[in-house]
């Protein structure tokens, strides 16, 4: 009998650690502070964030692991790899984006600091959970720790009846998708009589002929919850409604990290977990991924700047459409020999998607100071009154639509295009095609509008409008200068994570 002692890799799990341990210190400091010294928790927040991001830095060198199990075959439940340390980044990253972009957030509408950090550091320590867990009960409890945080700050703007609804809705059909997932992985411990992923992985190749359709119907359920935070049609019907009601720095942490843990924790289960079944989850991703791309840019679609429609609405809907791009090389997986090469288009995509998503919710909030209705309407003539903002937005918008200047968009696309093609799915390329070409119109609809003067143009108001917060500042050049030095050289993402897993 091995021994029962864990040694624990400190070092390998600090990025989630020092995570939870900073969101701990603001939830406490919080009790103590006066309200004049509130906004000190901002910054503990960011420095903890940041310091979080750091500690990736040793990790680079190499695999590391911990909590495994101390006798028979070697398997852990967390892995610190690369592709770890990518979605890691990501997460931190895009998080970090949030802190700062909420900063202006929580004096404008006067949100309860001390509870809105600690929610949203914790969500963060889950989330950079979630990319090395290895089992499925790890798995489980990342998701939810990333998610239940969630629902609390899409419903923070305690006077708001859009902001309870947007919170209601979006954990009622949270919680289902969980219970369903939390039966797949039941079914198949049954099934296996494990929950490591590779030891599910090898005993999913010989599985008693009595016990195959459970082991079937566990894989499906199992990846159901996982589609659900991708926001993957059919269970993409919270995305509009909760971005709406959310506090926009909140639909911008959902829209990012929120999509990463999906399909982080789908890349997984399938790749690492269930490579036997790829012919069932192969065609089911494929098909999941023409839907939500075809019902995300038609509902995009839909909002028209002329008829006062939302821009944060449009952003949900084109966010969907973005997941369908984000699941086709996860298809493309299950029917290629080497998918770890399509895993990495998904990465390099996601990493793109991120930078810019982010961008462009931050000059939503900018705009959001002067037009709290965040109509589309109200970016026209963004251009005459502040050009740096009007020039990030279009470069990030045609970053989404895969246009010159935003090469990394462009690239990001026929990365995915291309795994499709290698894969043999020939029929889902000519899909994503047709769907580019429909995003190309509501993107470059949405970008002229930055540029034409606007009707009664009244010179702006000197004062509290003037001045643009320094935080909401950062966090828009910060996303224009990771999408430009991605644009500049967008290889590199490329070859980073197409080497991360397996």
């Amino acid at each position: 009998m091995g021994s029962l002692v864990q040694s624990v890799d400190w070092l390998a799990i600090a990025p989630p650690t020092v995570t939870a341990v900073v969101a701990l210190v603001v939830l406490v400091a919080d009790l103590f502070l006066p309200e004049e010294r509130k906004p000190l928790l901002g910054g503990i927040a960011i420095g903890g964030l940041l310091l979080a991001g750091l500690s990736l830095l040793p990790l680079l060198d190499g695999d590391r692991s911990t909590f495994c199990l101390t006798s028979g075959t070697r398997a852990c439940s967390y892995t610190a790899d690369h592709f770890t340390l990518v979605i890691q980044f990501l997460v931190l990253g895009g998080a970090l984006l949030t802190a700062l972009l909420s900063i202006s957030d929580l004096t404008d509408f006067k949100l309860p600091a001390g509870e809105y950090w600690f929610l949203l550091l914790s969500s963060a320590a889950g989330a950079a959970l979630l990319p090395a867990s290895r089992d499925l009960a790890t798995l489980v409890v990342a998701l939810e720790v990333a998610s239940l945080p969630a629902f609390a700050l899409v419903g923070l703007r305690r006077g708001d009846r859009r902001s309870s609804e947007a919170a209601l809705k979006f954990f009622l059909s949270s919680v289902t998708a969980t219970a369903v997932m939390l039966l797949g992985v039941s079914f198949v411990y049954a099934a296996t009589g494990t929950l490591h992923l590779t030891q599910v992985a090898e005993a999913l190749t010989h599985v008693d002929p009595r016990l195959d359709t459970l082991a079937q119907a566990g894989v499906a359920l199992t990846l159901v919850g996982f589609a659900f935070k991708t926001a993957a049609v059919p269970f993409h019907f919270w995305v509009p409604d909760t971005y709406v009601g959310a506090p926009l720095p909140i639909a911008a942490y959902l829209s990012v990290v929120g999509k990463a843990v999906g399909f982080t924790g789908l890349i997984l289960v399938t790749v690492v977990g269930f490579p036997s079944y790829a012919d069932v989850w192969g065609p089911a991703l494929a098909v999941l991924a023409a839907l939500t791309m075809t019902v995300g840019n038609v509902g995009a679609l839909r909002q028209r700047p002329e008829r006062a429609h939302s821009a944060v609405r449009l952003l949900a809907w084109s966010s969907v459409g973005q997941a369908g791009y984000l699941l086709v090389p996860l298809a493309a997986a299950g029917y290629a020999d080497d998918p770890a090469h399509a895993v990495g288009s998904t990465i390099a995509y996601a990493l793109m998607y991120a930078a810019v998503n982010l961008g462009a919710f931050a000059v939503a909030g900018l705009v959001a100071r002067t037009s709290p209705e965040h109509r589309v309407s109200d970016y026209r003539g963004l251009y005459a009154r502040r050009p740096l903002a009007a020039l990030a937005l279009g470069f990030f918008l045609l970053c989404l639509a895969g246009l010159p200047p935003g090469v990394i968009g462009l690239f990001a696309k026929v990365t995915v295009f291309t795994a499709a093609v290698d894969a043999g799915l020939g029929w889902l390329a000519v899909v994503m095609a047709v769907n580019v070409v429909i995003a190309l119109y509501y993107y470059l609809q949405w970008t002229a509008v930055l540029f034409r003067p606007a009707e009664g143009e009244t010179p702006e108001p000197a004062g509290r409008h003037a001045r643009v917060p320094a935080p909401l500042a950062t966090a828009v050049a910060l996303a224009a200068v990771a999408g430009i030095a991605l644009s500049g050289a967008p290889q590199l993402v490329l070859r980073f994570a197409s080497g991360a897993l397996l």
